[in-house]
């Protein structure tokens, strides 16, 4: 056990180190990282191809890459907001590293690329513990999910500088509530801001896009509580931001 565990913390630190200098690499190039992390149906993919149509429309030079275990449907989708897409598959990792990033973006990122949204492989639990050099890490939660997600994946949700909640339009048949929802977001994760939105119809659409905007522009994204504690794989991000945000 203690040969996997010193293993594992030498992964994550090598990683960490490909994800610092990929963070410099980019942001030298003037753009910044956003790193979608959810479960597999949690419409991450339908927000995202908005958001990308929104940045179109615009003027903002935005692309995306997408990781899944099989198939090109992701990429297909993302296509039609008329953005530049790459799609990863991972034979069967559950997760991109930051080197695999480093990897794919090599000779394929389009010059002038602002934000560059990363959706990862649908999973909440080893996406967590991987930095791929981000400026912005999210995490989506759709209404269907159940308000106890963040307790069940406490790293996923408490690393993440923002949440959003998708398929808002739902929550009423579905029974969500909202407060028990954001109690357990702020128990894991307190400060870190939680925005609802609904792709149908069209609540909050422009948020996240705003959002990784201003942190490209050199705001300061919140710093989770579990990001500040000395950790060998922790990791670094911008001055936290201390006041609870709720939007939607």
């Amino acid at each position: 056990m203690c040969r996997l565990a010193d293993l594992q913390q030498a992964v994550l630190a090598r990683n960490d180190g490909r994800a610092e200098r990929l963070r410099a690499e980019l942001t030298a190039r003037g753009t910044a990282v956003v790193n979608l992390l959810s479960s597999p149906g949690s419409g991450k993919t339908a927000l995202l191809e908005a958001e990308l149509r929104l940045a179109r429309e615009r003027g903002v030079p935005a692309a995306a890459l997408t990781a899944d275990l099989a198939t090109e449907n992701d990429a297909r989708r993302l296509a039609r907001s008329g953005a530049p897409v790459k799609q990863v598959l991972t034979d069967g990792l559950c997760h991109l590293e930051a080197d695999m990033l480093a990897g794919h973006l090599s000779g394929w990122l389009p010059e002038g690329t602002r934000l560059l949204f990363v959706e990862n492989v649908g999973n909440l639990v080893c996406p967590a513990s991987y930095d791929l050099g981000e400026s912005l890490r999210v995490v989506l939660a759709s209404v269907t999910e159940g308000e106890d997600k963040p307790l069940k994946y406490p790293t996923a949700f408490g690393l993440a500088q923002l949440v959003v909640v998708t398929k808002q339009d739902l929550a009423q048949p579905a029974g969500f509530d909202r407060e028990a929802f954001l109690a357990n977001v702020r128990q894991v994760n307190p400060g870190v801001e939680v925005v609802a939105t609904s792709v149908r119809s069209g609540l909050n659409l422009g948020v996240l896009l705003e959002r990784a905007l201003a942190v490209r522009e050199g705001a300061a994204a919140h710093r989770p509580v579990m990001a500040r504690q000395p950790t060998p794989h922790s990791h670094p991000h911008p001055q936290a931001e201390e006041h609870a945000h709720v939007q939607g």
